[in-house]
């Protein structure tokens, strides 16, 4: 596997596991979580190949959309 290759497998793997989060925490629609998901500022950042965070667990990950979320931050695309 390429390097971007493993970069997209773990994004994929931790977007899943956002949106089981969202689904079971907050009891949304599995649509409604995607849509959280990627319009969120977490997951631009999930994307940049020269940060880290998609090397962190699915969890930390979370923790941070939770606090986006509660600041009001937004990502509108």
């Amino acid at each position: 596997m390429s390097e971007k290759q493993i970069q997209e497998f773990l994004v994929n793997r931790i977007v899943d596991q956002l949106v089981t989060f969202l689904i079971v925490e907050k009891g949304m629609k599995i649509d409604e979580a995607l849509e959280k998901v990627y319009t969120s500022h977490v997951y631009d950042l999930l994307q940049i190949k020269e940060g880290d965070l998609y090397s962190q667990s699915p969890s930390y990950v979370y923790e941070l959309l939770k606090k986006e979320e509660e600041s009001g931050i937004s990502n509108l695309k």
